[in-house]
């Protein structure tokens, strides 16, 4: 196996409309044509040797969209298994019934762990109204994985489509979940950017949180980011593609390119990622 990409967007659900900022992903990422369905996403990541990580985005109450579900989710991973892990998601405006929804994804589902985007779900994630459901994920045992830094949804449109930044910085916001859940294992979605050195701190800092790399070209990481991957995060940080806005292949490209030691390749690609997500590979 050549790789574990930990972040990867499933094909709209059938039957549910596009979404509202589908082509402005597409302009903004340059990317290439989305696939057409999951049987398409699946031979790609099969073609590329790299076992996935699924997963939506719940945020209903803030866009009105309907979600793709996570019954729909868990129908790729079963018919894919050998291709891919499912995370749920939830909208955590919906309380009772979102940590009903994980608690349902889980233990009747199969997913294994839970995606949040609080800049799109316009959410601080150390609002205490929230905690039922991160108390939820730690007893479940299942990671959460966190939108943060700058979000390329919204962006180049107008008031950036509605959608604030603020609600994505590590510190406080993920910081302070992390303390106040140190059993729940937490991975900070993307390169931090504009806050990478708190990003870094944080992950440096709590023995529950990781990185993913996700959502930039590597030939664009931050220099800092870049040292601190070869030496104190090394164990901490994951390989993710954020497809189908960015490709893996393209990704895998411009890593290949990059100062990073032998000895930390493997971690990111491959070991980093079995380790916190429990995977027998």
């Amino acid at each position: 196996m050549r790789a574990i990409d930990v972040h990867v967007h499933v094909p709209r659900q059938p039957g549910l409309p596009p979404r509202w900022n589908t082509e402005q992903m597409q302009r903004y990422f340059r990317a290439a044509p989305r696939p057409k369905d999951a049987t398409e996403m699946a031979a790609r990541f099969k073609e590329l040797d790299i076992f996935g990580v699924l997963f939506s985005v719940d945020a209903e109450t803030v866009t009105g969209e309907p979600p793709d579900s996570n019954d729909y989710v868990a129908s790729i991973v079963r018919q894919y298994p050998h291709q891919f892990i499912g995370f749920a998601s939830v909208d955590p405006w919906k309380g009772k019934q979102a940590v009903q929804e994980v608690e349902r994804s889980v233990k009747e589902l199969g997913l294994r762990g839970l995606k949040l985007h609080p800049p799109l779900q316009a959410f601080f994630p150390n609002d205490q109204r929230f905690y039922p459901l991160y108390a939820k994920c730690s007893e479940l045992r299942i990671p959460v994985l966190f939108h943060s830094g700058h979000s390329a949804a919204g962006s180049t449109l107008p008031g950036g489509g509605g959608i604030k930044l603020k609600y994505a910085a590590p510190i406080p916001y993920i910081d302070d979940v992390a303390a106040d859940f140190p059993e729940l294992t937490i991975i900070m979605a993307h390169p931090g950017w504009p806050w990478t050195q708190e990003q870094i701190s944080v992950a440096v800092h709590k023995a529950n949180v990781y990185i993913d790399l996700s959502g930039w070209a590597p030939q664009y990481f931050p220099e800092e980011l870049v040292h601190n991957v070869n030496t104190r995060i090394q164990d901490k940080v994951l390989y993710g593609s954020d497809y189908p806005s960015l490709q893996p292949d393209r990704w895998l490209r411009e890593f290949d390119a990059m100062p990073i030691r032998d000895e930390v390749r493997p971690k990111i690609l491959l070991e980093n990622a079995k380790k916190v997500l429990k995977l027998d590979l």
